[in-house]
């Protein structure tokens, strides 16, 4: 979330962040608030002023009355009325501080993060920046089948039964489908630990302080599947590996952190109707290796291309074409300050489509989640670690690429050199 002192004391700049964003947020509702706070926090103080000289008074007054001064007795007791006094309204105040306190933090938890200097300013997806491009998109001397047609063809993929045991935008996977998902959960994870990440097991359930911490509560509730426990089916590793360091003080020393793990991810996506329902592109339940750092605020930009880089290895090891897309401030996610998308070509849509997103969240992380770390030769005290996040990638995309990107004219698929060991030495996924 965002420092409230800075958007109380940059209420402009926060008004063109936020409309650069295309967000709307209740300026005078939030200074309106703010003053009612510091009206009572003044009303408190004072009172706290005024009890603490009456304690001081009664000290001298009961020290007098230790010497038969019955005068300061009596005194005494006209002293503890008014402290009692004082206190009953300090306790009066303790209602409407507290009503206050969470007004605010309701409304800084809905805004998004601020965009960084960097981020180009646009107001959609349509104002985004390509960056580069990687490979060239293959021409086919056959006509290409997509992979909703390819998959369960070949008998690897199962969409009416997935609907039977669940309902839709589920997937069943058989044979050569469940083992090429693996080999390419093992290959991405493999990877990345090759290069210098340290991979984590995660629990799949998350409680709310950790989908809270990531920024997916309390905004994007309706987006999460709920247990009637009070747990959260996890949308992304994300969550969990940002959220391993909660409300933790990290050494300057052993930053940056770079973190990595697979988890299968669930999501609502409420208010996708009528979105890429065929297909792999958009399910309830999917397959993601995730990709986190924790980095001091000097370096997390340049972690962050860094972060773009791993993700970009994956797709050219496994030869997929793609382009790398600058987020502009109008498509920014809620947590992030800056965003690469790498989208994969997919010839069913004679396109691109997202298949990676990294992003930097600067500071609004880990001020939701308390992660903070020392460095005592810079600075005393501490501050706020900088949080990054990045698709390393998502499998079920990755797999629809592959599918696509690699059939043969027979209608069979090409494994990719390097999932060939991942596979048991199987180069051709022919049908079962």
């Amino acid at each position: 979330m965002l420092d409230s002192r800075f958007v109380r004391e940059n209420t402009e700049a926060v008004d063109a962040a936020m409309k650069s964003q295309n967000t709307q947020w209740d300026r005078e509702g939030f200074l309106a608030l703010e003053a009612r706070r510091r009206e009572i926090i003044a009303e408190i103080e004072a009172l706290q002023a005024g009890r603490n000289a009456c304690s001081k008074q009664i000290g001298e007054l009961m020290r007098a009355a230790k010497r038969d001064d019955a005068e300061s007795e009596e005194k005494v007791e006209e002293v503890k009325a008014e402290v009692r006094k004082l206190n009953e309204r300090i306790e009066e105040l303790a209602g409407p501080q507290a009503e206050t306190d969470q007004a605010l933090e309701k409304l800084i938890m809905a805004l998004p993060n601020l965009p960084s200097e960097f981020t180009p300013l646009g107001a959609d997806e349509n104002d985004n920046v390509e960056v580069r491009r990687w490979g060239t998109p293959r021409e086919f001397d056959f006509e290409p089948q997509a992979h909703w047609d390819l998959g369960p063809a070949l008998g690897i993929i199962d969409f009416e039964r997935a609907v039977k045991l669940a309902k839709s935008r589920f997937i069943l996977l058989g044979g050569l489908g469940a083992r090429l998902e693996r080999a390419i959960i093992n290959f991405m994870a493999d990877t990345h630990i090759a290069h210098g990440y340290k991979e984590w097991w995660c629990p799949v359930l998350g409680n709310a302080d950790t989908l809270t911490g990531t920024g997916q509560l309390p905004k994007f509730e309706d987006d999460q599947f709920k247990t009637t426990d009070g747990l959260y089916l996890i949308p992304t590793a994300e969550t969990m590996l940002t959220n391993i360091h909660r409300d933790e003080v990290l050494e300057a020393a052993e930053l940056p952190l770079h973190y990595c793990g697979y988890t299968p991810c669930f999501r609502r996506e409420a208010g996708s109707a009528g979105r890429d329902t065929r297909g792999l592109i958009r399910v309830h339940q999917f397959d993601k290796v995730e990709l986190v750092k924790y980095a001091t605020p000097e370096t997390s930009f340049a972690e962050l291309e860094d972060m773009v880089a791993d993700a970009e290895r994956i797709l050219q090891l496994l030869g997929l074409p793609y382009r790398v897309i600058e987020l502009c401030t109008g498509d920014l996610g809620f947590s992030s300050a800056r965003t690469y998308d790498l989208e994969v070509w997919l010839p069913s849509y004679n396109g691109y489509k997202e298949i990676s997103s990294c992003s930097n969240c600067t500071d609004f992380q880990a001020r939701r989640a308390n992660i903070r770390y020392r460095d005592p030769d810079v600075f005393k005290g501490t501050q706020l670690v900088h949080t990054l996040n990045g698709s390393g990638l998502a499998v079920g995309r990755t797999m629809a690429a592959i599918l696509e990107n690699c059939q043969q004219a027979d209608g069979t698929v090409a494994v990719p050199e390097a999932l060939v060991p991942y596979m048991g030495g199987i180069k051709t996924i022919n049908k079962e």
